[in-house]
Protein backbone atom coordinates (compact mmCIF):
# COMPACT_ATOMS: atom_id res chain seq x y z
CA UNK A 1 0.00 0.00 0.00
CA UNK A 2 2.51 1.97 1.12
CA UNK A 3 4.65 1.60 -2.53
CA UNK A 4 1.47 2.33 -4.46
CA UNK A 5 0.51 5.47 -2.78
CA UNK A 6 4.45 6.78 -3.20
CA UNK A 7 4.13 5.71 -6.98
CA UNK A 8 1.25 7.68 -7.30
CA UNK A 9 2.69 10.83 -5.45
CA UNK A 10 5.55 10.09 -8.36
CA UNK A 11 3.30 9.86 -10.80
CA UNK A 12 1.25 12.84 -10.00
CA UNK A 13 4.52 15.02 -9.99
CA UNK A 14 5.86 14.01 -12.99
CA UNK A 15 2.64 14.72 -14.97
CA UNK A 16 1.94 18.01 -13.39
CA UNK A 17 5.45 19.73 -13.95
CA UNK A 18 3.56 19.87 -17.34
CA UNK A 19 0.99 21.68 -16.33
CA UNK A 20 1.25 25.61 -15.23
CA UNK A 21 0.11 26.18 -11.79
CA UNK A 22 -2.44 28.99 -12.67
CA UNK A 23 -5.49 26.78 -12.96
CA UNK A 24 -5.26 26.98 -9.04
CA UNK A 25 -6.03 29.85 -7.04
CA UNK A 26 -2.20 30.90 1.06
CA UNK A 27 1.58 32.18 5.11
CA UNK A 28 1.19 33.90 8.49
CA UNK A 29 -1.81 33.87 11.22
CA UNK A 30 -4.23 36.56 9.58
CA UNK A 31 -7.28 37.19 6.91
CA UNK A 32 -6.33 39.05 3.75
CA UNK A 33 -7.56 42.53 3.90
CA UNK A 34 -5.42 43.49 0.96
CA UNK A 35 -8.24 44.40 -1.67
CA UNK A 36 -9.82 46.75 1.13
CA UNK A 37 -6.29 48.56 1.96
CA UNK A 38 -4.28 51.09 0.08
CA UNK A 39 -0.83 50.16 -0.75
CA UNK A 40 1.05 53.45 0.85
CA UNK A 41 -0.96 52.60 3.69
CA UNK A 42 0.48 48.61 4.07
CA UNK A 43 4.51 49.90 4.66
CA UNK A 44 4.56 53.45 5.12
CA UNK A 45 8.16 56.27 4.48
CA UNK A 46 9.49 58.18 7.78
CA UNK A 47 12.15 60.21 5.48
CA UNK A 48 14.75 61.60 7.66
CA UNK A 49 18.27 63.85 7.26
CA UNK A 50 20.28 61.01 5.68
CA UNK A 51 18.29 57.86 5.72
CA UNK A 52 14.51 56.27 5.07
CA UNK A 53 12.31 53.82 6.85
CA UNK A 54 10.26 51.58 5.87
CA UNK A 55 7.34 50.51 8.27
CA UNK A 56 4.96 47.61 8.03
CA UNK A 57 1.54 49.16 8.66
CA UNK A 58 -0.84 46.16 9.29
CA UNK A 59 -0.81 46.04 12.85
CA UNK A 60 -4.27 44.55 12.98
CA UNK A 61 -2.68 41.49 11.23
CA UNK A 62 0.73 41.40 13.35
CA UNK A 63 1.97 43.18 9.62
CA UNK A 64 1.48 39.47 7.70
CA UNK A 65 2.96 40.37 4.84
CA UNK A 66 0.72 40.48 1.18
CA UNK A 67 1.61 40.51 -2.14
CA UNK A 68 1.37 44.13 -2.10
CA UNK A 69 3.65 44.80 0.26
CA UNK A 70 6.35 42.69 -0.97
CA UNK A 71 5.89 44.69 -3.79
CA UNK A 72 6.21 48.12 -2.23
CA UNK A 73 8.97 47.21 -0.01
CA UNK A 74 11.00 45.79 -3.45
CA UNK A 75 10.17 48.72 -5.11
CA UNK A 76 11.28 50.74 -2.13
CA UNK A 77 14.78 49.54 -1.58
CA UNK A 78 15.21 49.42 -5.47
CA UNK A 79 14.51 53.15 -5.44
CA UNK A 80 16.48 54.21 -2.45
CA UNK A 81 20.15 52.14 -3.32
CA UNK A 82 19.96 54.22 -6.61
CA UNK A 83 19.37 57.60 -4.36
CA UNK A 84 22.81 59.06 -3.96
CA UNK A 85 21.29 61.85 -1.39
CA UNK A 86 20.35 58.47 1.00
CA UNK A 87 22.90 56.88 3.45
CA UNK A 88 21.17 54.46 4.94
CA UNK A 89 18.17 52.25 5.20
CA UNK A 90 15.76 51.13 8.41
CA UNK A 91 12.60 48.79 8.23
CA UNK A 92 10.48 48.55 11.62
CA UNK A 93 6.77 47.11 12.76
CA UNK A 94 3.90 48.98 14.09
CA UNK A 95 2.45 47.57 16.74
CA UNK A 96 3.36 44.52 19.60
CA UNK A 97 4.84 42.99 16.36
CA UNK A 98 7.63 43.26 13.84
CA UNK A 99 6.19 40.72 11.21
CA UNK A 100 4.57 37.47 11.94
CA UNK A 101 5.23 36.09 8.42
CA UNK A 102 3.69 36.05 5.43
CA UNK A 103 -0.15 36.12 5.04
CA UNK A 104 -1.04 32.34 5.07
CA UNK A 105 -4.90 32.39 5.36
CA UNK A 106 -4.70 34.72 2.47
CA UNK A 107 -2.41 32.13 0.57
CA UNK A 108 -5.24 29.57 1.79
CA UNK A 109 -8.09 31.13 0.49
CA UNK A 110 -6.78 32.37 -2.30
CA UNK A 111 -5.63 28.76 -3.53
CA UNK A 112 -8.97 27.61 -1.75
CA UNK A 113 -10.90 30.37 -4.89
CA UNK A 114 -8.68 28.73 -7.60
CA UNK A 115 -5.74 31.77 -8.39
CA UNK A 116 -2.63 30.16 -7.42
CA UNK A 117 -0.89 32.43 -9.68
CA UNK A 118 -1.44 35.45 -7.19
CA UNK A 119 0.39 32.70 -4.53
CA UNK A 120 3.43 32.08 -6.90
CA UNK A 121 3.91 35.62 -7.69
CA UNK A 122 3.92 36.45 -4.10
CA UNK A 123 6.54 34.09 -3.23
CA UNK A 124 8.56 34.94 -6.48
CA UNK A 125 8.27 38.54 -5.19
CA UNK A 126 9.12 37.61 -1.41
CA UNK A 127 12.25 35.71 -2.20
CA UNK A 128 13.48 38.12 -4.78
CA UNK A 129 13.35 40.91 -1.79
CA UNK A 130 14.83 38.70 0.53
CA UNK A 131 17.67 38.52 -1.99
CA UNK A 132 18.20 42.16 -2.59
CA UNK A 133 18.21 42.75 1.50
CA UNK A 134 21.32 40.06 1.48
CA UNK A 135 23.01 41.93 -1.41
CA UNK A 136 22.11 45.80 -0.18
CA UNK A 137 24.87 48.11 -1.24
CA UNK A 138 23.87 50.35 1.61
CA UNK A 139 23.73 49.97 5.13
CA UNK A 140 20.48 48.40 6.65
CA UNK A 141 18.94 48.56 9.68
CA UNK A 142 16.02 46.33 11.10
CA UNK A 143 14.50 46.74 14.14
CA UNK A 144 12.59 43.64 15.12
CA UNK A 145 11.04 44.58 18.25
CA UNK A 146 7.51 42.01 18.74
CA UNK A 147 6.81 39.11 17.01
CA UNK A 148 9.47 38.09 14.23
CA UNK A 149 7.86 35.25 12.72
CA UNK A 150 8.89 33.25 9.14
CA UNK A 151 9.19 35.31 6.31
CA UNK A 152 9.36 38.20 8.61
CA UNK A 153 12.71 37.44 9.78
CA UNK A 154 13.45 36.95 6.49
CA UNK A 155 13.16 40.29 5.17
CA UNK A 156 15.14 41.31 7.68
CA UNK A 157 18.18 38.96 9.09
CA UNK A 158 19.99 39.17 5.59
CA UNK A 159 20.53 43.10 6.27
CA UNK A 160 23.45 44.58 7.96
CA UNK A 161 22.47 45.43 11.35
CA UNK A 162 19.62 43.73 13.53
CA UNK A 163 18.33 45.20 16.18
CA UNK A 164 16.21 42.82 19.09
CA UNK A 165 14.67 44.27 22.07
CA UNK A 166 13.08 42.52 25.21
CA UNK A 167 9.56 42.36 23.37
CA UNK A 168 11.45 40.22 20.48
CA UNK A 169 9.99 36.71 19.85
CA UNK A 170 11.78 35.07 17.02
CA UNK A 171 10.06 31.48 15.85
CA UNK A 172 9.77 29.74 12.44
CA UNK A 173 6.47 27.66 13.12
CA UNK A 174 6.20 26.62 9.36
CA UNK A 175 6.41 22.56 10.40
CA UNK A 176 3.44 22.87 12.08
CA UNK A 177 1.54 23.89 9.58
CA UNK A 178 2.93 21.54 7.24
CA UNK A 179 5.06 24.39 5.26
CA UNK A 180 8.79 24.70 5.79
CA UNK A 181 11.18 27.73 6.87
CA UNK A 182 11.47 29.40 3.65
CA UNK A 183 12.37 33.31 2.74
CA UNK A 184 16.51 32.63 3.56
CA UNK A 185 15.26 30.29 6.48
CA UNK A 186 17.69 27.43 4.96
CA UNK A 187 20.45 29.77 4.67
CA UNK A 188 20.70 31.52 8.06
CA UNK A 189 18.96 28.58 10.27
CA UNK A 190 21.75 26.45 8.49
CA UNK A 191 24.40 28.84 9.65
CA UNK A 192 23.91 29.13 13.27
CA UNK A 193 25.68 27.36 15.90
CA UNK A 194 26.16 23.49 16.14
CA UNK A 195 22.48 22.20 15.00
CA UNK A 196 20.59 24.51 16.04
CA UNK A 197 18.97 25.74 13.26
CA UNK A 198 17.93 22.08 12.96
CA UNK A 199 15.97 22.47 16.04
CA UNK A 200 14.83 25.45 15.73
CA UNK A 201 13.19 24.71 11.91
CA UNK A 202 11.85 21.20 13.49
CA UNK A 203 9.82 22.11 16.88
CA UNK A 204 9.40 26.04 16.08
CA UNK A 205 10.93 27.03 19.97
CA UNK A 206 11.47 30.49 20.27
CA UNK A 207 14.35 32.96 20.56
CA UNK A 208 13.89 35.87 22.82
CA UNK A 209 16.12 39.50 21.68
CA UNK A 210 18.88 38.45 24.36
CA UNK A 211 19.14 34.56 22.78
CA UNK A 212 19.14 36.12 18.76
CA UNK A 213 22.43 38.27 20.40
CA UNK A 214 23.91 35.33 21.68
CA UNK A 215 23.61 33.17 18.70
CA UNK A 216 24.52 35.93 16.39
CA UNK A 217 21.02 36.07 14.39
CA UNK A 218 21.14 39.96 15.95
CA UNK A 219 23.81 42.41 16.12
CA UNK A 220 22.63 45.10 18.93
CA UNK A 221 20.14 44.76 21.86
CA UNK A 222 17.95 48.13 23.18
CA UNK A 223 14.93 47.94 26.07
CA UNK A 224 11.93 48.27 23.99
CA UNK A 225 11.58 51.20 26.63
CA UNK A 226 14.67 53.01 25.02
CA UNK A 227 13.51 52.58 21.74
CA UNK A 228 12.15 56.06 20.84
CA UNK A 229 15.53 57.92 21.83
CA UNK A 230 17.63 54.96 20.09
CA UNK A 231 15.41 56.15 16.82
CA UNK A 232 15.84 59.60 17.42
CA UNK A 233 19.48 59.27 17.49
CA UNK A 234 19.86 56.41 14.27
CA UNK A 235 17.24 59.82 12.64
CA UNK A 236 19.60 62.56 13.27
CA UNK A 237 22.56 60.08 11.78
CA UNK A 238 23.88 61.75 8.36
CA UNK A 239 26.50 58.68 6.98
CA UNK A 240 26.62 55.97 4.43
CA UNK A 241 29.54 54.86 6.63
CA UNK A 242 28.35 51.47 8.38
CA UNK A 243 31.24 52.00 11.26
CA UNK A 244 29.78 54.85 12.48
CA UNK A 245 26.21 53.10 12.08
CA UNK A 246 27.64 50.65 14.29
CA UNK A 247 28.80 53.51 16.85
CA UNK A 248 25.89 54.95 17.32
CA UNK A 249 24.01 51.53 17.76
CA UNK A 250 26.76 50.36 20.28
CA UNK A 251 25.96 53.55 22.80
CA UNK A 252 22.70 53.39 22.99
CA UNK A 253 22.03 49.17 23.58
CA UNK A 254 22.21 47.55 26.47
CA UNK A 255 24.45 44.76 27.68
CA UNK A 256 22.77 41.37 27.72
CA UNK A 257 22.88 38.21 30.03
CA UNK A 258 21.68 34.73 28.89
CA UNK A 259 19.03 33.09 31.17
CA UNK A 260 21.07 29.58 32.87
CA UNK A 261 17.18 28.11 31.48
CA UNK A 262 17.78 29.04 28.02
CA UNK A 263 18.32 26.47 24.69
CA UNK A 264 21.81 28.28 24.46
CA UNK A 265 22.86 26.34 27.38
CA UNK A 266 21.92 22.78 26.16
CA UNK A 267 23.95 22.92 23.17
CA UNK A 268 25.34 20.05 24.02
CA UNK A 269 22.11 18.19 23.98
CA UNK A 270 20.79 20.12 20.76
CA UNK A 271 23.74 18.87 18.87
CA UNK A 272 23.48 15.03 20.27
CA UNK A 273 19.92 15.00 19.12
CA UNK A 274 20.19 17.38 16.15
CA UNK A 275 22.71 16.20 14.61
CA UNK A 276 21.57 13.02 12.92
CA UNK A 277 20.51 11.89 9.34
CA UNK A 278 16.83 11.63 9.84
CA UNK A 279 13.84 12.23 11.68
CA UNK A 280 13.55 9.41 13.26
CA UNK A 281 16.93 8.54 14.39
CA UNK A 282 16.41 12.56 15.95
CA UNK A 283 13.52 11.39 17.75
CA UNK A 284 14.87 8.51 19.01
CA UNK A 285 17.70 10.23 20.15
CA UNK A 286 15.08 12.46 22.12
CA UNK A 287 13.65 9.68 23.56
CA UNK A 288 16.87 8.51 24.75
CA UNK A 289 17.98 11.58 25.99
CA UNK A 290 14.53 12.21 28.12
CA UNK A 291 15.23 8.28 29.55
CA UNK A 292 18.46 9.62 30.78
CA UNK A 293 17.83 13.00 32.10
CA UNK A 294 14.48 13.58 32.86
CA UNK A 295 14.97 16.69 31.10
CA UNK A 296 11.35 18.34 30.60
CA UNK A 297 12.55 19.76 27.12
CA UNK A 298 13.42 16.98 25.50
CA UNK A 299 9.34 16.20 26.71
CA UNK A 300 8.53 19.17 24.86
CA UNK A 301 10.77 18.81 22.13
CA UNK A 302 9.22 15.72 21.20
CA UNK A 303 5.41 16.67 21.78
CA UNK A 304 6.44 19.37 19.21
CA UNK A 305 7.49 16.95 16.45
CA UNK A 306 4.67 14.49 16.75
CA UNK A 307 2.74 17.18 16.29
CA UNK A 308 4.14 18.89 13.47
CA UNK A 309 3.39 17.70 9.49
CA UNK A 310 5.79 14.29 9.29
CA UNK A 311 6.45 15.16 5.14
CA UNK A 312 7.48 18.80 6.11
CA UNK A 313 9.68 17.70 9.34
CA UNK A 314 11.50 15.63 6.48
CA UNK A 315 11.56 18.30 3.89
CA UNK A 316 12.58 20.60 6.42
CA UNK A 317 15.46 19.31 7.77
CA UNK A 318 16.85 18.35 4.10
CA UNK A 319 16.62 21.94 3.03
CA UNK A 320 18.36 23.00 6.31
CA UNK A 321 21.24 20.50 5.61
CA UNK A 322 21.37 21.42 1.76
CA UNK A 323 21.19 25.09 2.88
CA UNK A 324 24.76 24.61 4.91
CA UNK A 325 26.52 24.45 1.84
CA UNK A 326 24.72 26.82 -0.66
CA UNK A 327 24.97 30.65 -1.08
CA UNK A 328 21.63 32.71 -0.06
CA UNK A 329 20.72 32.94 -3.92
CA UNK A 330 20.62 29.27 -4.05
CA UNK A 331 18.66 28.78 -1.09
CA UNK A 332 16.23 30.14 -2.03
CA UNK A 333 16.08 29.13 -5.03
CA UNK A 334 15.58 25.60 -3.88
CA UNK A 335 12.86 27.39 -0.94
CA UNK A 336 11.01 28.95 -4.16
CA UNK A 337 10.71 24.93 -5.50
CA UNK A 338 9.18 23.79 -2.22
CA UNK A 339 7.08 26.52 -1.90
CA UNK A 340 5.41 25.87 -5.07
CA UNK A 341 4.90 22.27 -5.14
CA UNK A 342 3.78 22.88 -1.32
CA UNK A 343 0.85 25.24 -2.95
CA UNK A 344 0.26 22.72 -6.23
CA UNK A 345 -0.52 19.80 -3.43
CA UNK A 346 1.21 17.69 -6.32
CA UNK A 347 1.91 15.79 -3.56
CA UNK A 348 0.19 16.31 -0.28
CA UNK A 349 -2.26 19.08 1.05
CA UNK A 350 -0.79 19.30 4.25
CA UNK A 351 -0.20 23.19 4.18
CA UNK A 352 -3.34 23.67 3.45
CA UNK A 353 -4.71 21.19 6.26
CA UNK A 354 -1.87 22.56 8.79
CA UNK A 355 -3.19 26.68 7.77
CA UNK A 356 -6.62 25.03 8.39
CA UNK A 357 -6.29 23.31 11.78
CA UNK A 358 -4.25 26.24 13.19
CA UNK A 359 -5.78 29.90 11.82
CA UNK A 360 -9.07 29.35 9.93
CA UNK A 361 -10.67 26.07 12.04
CA UNK A 362 -8.80 26.46 15.31
CA UNK A 363 -9.85 22.86 16.30
CA UNK A 364 -5.38 22.59 16.09
CA UNK A 365 -6.16 18.31 14.84
CA UNK A 366 -4.42 18.75 11.48
CA UNK A 367 -4.88 15.55 9.35
CA UNK A 368 -1.95 14.76 8.13
CA UNK A 369 -1.23 13.43 4.68
CA UNK A 370 1.19 10.98 4.82
CA UNK A 371 0.22 10.93 8.55
CA UNK A 372 3.27 9.07 9.72
CA UNK A 373 7.08 9.62 9.23
CA UNK A 374 7.05 5.81 7.67
CA UNK A 375 4.51 6.26 4.90
CA UNK A 376 6.81 9.69 3.66
CA UNK A 377 8.63 8.23 0.26
CA UNK A 378 11.95 9.45 -0.31
CA UNK A 379 9.93 9.94 -3.88
CA UNK A 380 7.44 12.38 -2.06
CA UNK A 381 10.20 14.06 -0.85
CA UNK A 382 12.02 14.29 -4.16
CA UNK A 383 9.22 15.68 -5.40
CA UNK A 384 9.87 19.36 -3.42
CA UNK A 385 13.40 19.32 -4.85
CA UNK A 386 12.80 18.28 -8.16
CA UNK A 387 13.48 21.58 -11.24
CA UNK A 388 10.35 22.84 -12.07
CA UNK A 389 8.74 21.93 -15.27
CA UNK A 390 9.47 24.09 -18.70
CA UNK A 391 6.03 25.93 -18.36
CA UNK A 392 6.78 26.83 -14.62
CA UNK A 393 10.21 29.16 -14.80
CA UNK A 394 12.65 28.80 -11.89
CA UNK A 395 13.33 32.18 -9.60
CA UNK A 396 15.77 34.36 -11.34
CA UNK A 397 17.43 36.16 -9.76
CA UNK A 398 20.48 39.41 -10.64
CA UNK A 399 23.16 37.76 -9.19
CA UNK A 400 25.48 38.78 -11.81
CA UNK A 401 24.52 42.49 -11.42
CA UNK A 402 24.43 42.10 -7.89
CA UNK A 403 26.85 40.11 -6.34
CA UNK A 404 30.08 41.41 -7.90
CA UNK A 405 29.36 44.76 -6.01
CA UNK A 406 29.20 43.35 -2.30
CA UNK A 407 31.24 44.86 0.08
Amino acid sequence: MQKAKAFEALRRCVSQRGSSLSHHRAFSAQPNYAQYDDVEDLVTVEGRAKSRAAILNRPSALNALNNAMAARLKRLYESWEDNPDIGFVLMKGSGRAFCSGADAVSLYQLVNEGNVEECKNFFETLYKFVYIQGTYLKPHVAILDGITMGAGAGIALPGMFRVVTDKTVFVNPETQMGFHPDAGASFYLSRLPGYLGEYLALTGDKLNGVEMIACRLATHFTLNARLAVFEERLGKLATDEPSVIETSLAQYGDLVYLNKRSILSKLEVVDRCFSHDTIEEIIDALEKEAADSYDEWCTTALKKLKEASPLSLIVSLRSIREGRFQSLDQCLAREYRISLNAISRRVSSDFFEGVRARLVDKDFAPKWDPPSLKEVSKDMVDCYFSPLSEFEPELELPTASREPFMR
